[in-house]
């Protein structure tokens, strides 16, 4: 006889859309194979990414839908394939697997690579750990492995109060550099707070004009940003960007010797456990903007489309 297989419950879509066409299904749970883990997940963070391919398939891969959406989890390892070594049932981990390839993160259980996972950040509870991998693994990635950043550099990071930045603030500033950020003034005491040594108001200043001799710039915002950067930079320096940059920008950045790189970030064990060592020594931490459980998805999802949250949208998932 076929043993009948565990179920779950998972938020998933049959057609792109509004929030509306994500739904809570009961499906089979995902049997982990060699080398990955099995993740009863506790709490499943909410990214930009997310609504993004809801409405329009799988950028990067093209999937299209029927598809479970999510990426970032926090839980408690359930099981192990053959070959695992880093972990075992009732470890405690976090992660960002299989991006930007289809985790289905929303959902009770979760089956991936082991390495795409790392041990939970003690001191950090679910609902803090999922807030961290996608946006933290971008940041460390734009700021550590792409620029180099190190003591002394002077580094200017776009949309600083936002999800990646203000945790690349944060992770420039624990490796010394002087950390430059532009915002809404309404955002200035909050970036202080979290270590920023200056700051623009991107409605009244023209950063492009104030600024010069840059060493690194992290750029997520796309339009002229990317051109205008580049004027900031001196010789030698890096502009880092989330988003595709155009030719003439690449161009420019030849003529002037500098270095343009295009950024998408991936799993990465390494990021993971440098990140849980500036969470758990007290120099990385994120904002929480609001918690739902799993079944509210498409609630989350309209609240992050508002843009107006500040900090990470999480889900909870209850056993």
């Amino acid at each position: 006889m076929t043993a009948t297989p565990a179920r779950m419950l998972a938020i998933r879509q049959e057609t792109a859309g509004g929030p509306e066409v994500m739904e809570l299904v009961e499906t089979d749970r995902p049997v982990p194979g060699p080398t990955e883990i099995l993740v009863r997940v506790r709490a499943a963070g909410v990214n930009p990414v997310d609504w993004k391919t809801r409405t329009r398939g799988f950028y990067y891969t093209g999937e299209i839908p029927p598809f479970g959406l999510g990426f970032d989890v926090s839980g408690v390892v359930e099981a192990v394939g053959d070959g695992v070594t880093l972990y075992a049932p009732g470890d405690e981990v976090y992660g960002m697997p299989r991006f930007p390839h289809p985790a289905g993160a929303y959902a009770e259980y979760v089956v991936a690579p082991s390495r795409h996972f790392a041990p939970k950040p003690r001191g950090l509870d679910h609902v803090q750990a999922a807030a961290l991998p996608l946006a933290a693994l971008t940041a460390w990635q734009a700021v550590v492995d792409t620029a180099g950043v190190t003591e002394g550099q002077r580094v200017l990071i776009h949309a600083a109060a936002g999800g990646v930045g203000h945790l690349a603030v944060q992770i420039a500033k624990a490796r010394g550099a002087y950390v430059i950020g532009t915002a809404s003034a309404a955002k200035h005491d909050f970036l202080r707070g979290l270590g920023a040594d200056e700051l623009i108001d991107y409605r009244e200043q023209d950063f492009a004009e104030e600024l010069k001799d840059l060493d690194v710039v992290v750029e997520s915002i796309s339009g002229d940003y990317p051109a205008r950067s580049l004027r900031t930079l001196r010789p030698g320096g890096t502009l880092v960007s989330l988003l595709p940059l155009e030719e003439p920008v690449l161009a420019e950045a030849r003529d002037r010797g500098i270095r343009a790189a295009r950024m998408l970030v991936e799993p990465d064990l390494a990021g993971l456990r440098g990140i849980s060592e500036l969470v758990e020594s007290g120099r990385l931490r994120t904002e929480i903007a609001a918690v739902l459980p799993l079944a509210e998805a498409g609630k989350a999802h309209e609240l992050g489309e508002t843009g107006r949250t500040s900090g990470k949208i999480v889900l909870t998932v209850g056993h």
